[in-house]
């Protein structure tokens, strides 16, 4: 079995089923936001406020902040170990990987502190 260090879970098929879920998540929660745009058309800061006050709301969006980044952690990975390679870019090919993985992984977590702030006002 192949495994790499920067792999989401170690395992292909793992991380295939993460972000088919992943996936979902997101779907659903495309779904969910669009829908209630449509059916309140007349949208005000009160109405959506009261919307992000419920608990429920709350938990299906920080589900959705960490579903974006390991959705996205698992396709830039998959991106970047089938083209960066050294067979195209020489030695300098795991230096880039983990390099970009670098770059997205702190900027992810910059991403989850906000958005921990921003819906549950720590």
């Amino acid at each position: 079995m192949v495994t790499a260090a920067t792999s989401f879970s170690r395992s292909g098929l793992s991380d295939w089923i993460l972000q088919r879920f992943t996936a979902v998540v997101l779907a659903a929660y495309t779904v969910f936001i669009v829908g209630y745009l449509v059916l309140n058309p007349n949208l005000d800061y009160a109405t959506w406020s009261e919307l992000f006050s419920c608990l429920w709301v709350r938990i299906f969006s920080l589900l959705t902040l960490v579903s974006i980044v390991a959705h996205g952690w698992i396709g830039l990975w998959v991106v970047l170990t089938d083209y960066v390679t050294s067979r195209f870019m020489g030695k300098a090919a795991f230096a880039i990987r983990v390099i970009v993985l670098s770059v997205y992984a702190v900027v992810n977590v910059v991403f989850l502190v906000c958005g921990v702030e921003i819906f549950w006002g720590i």
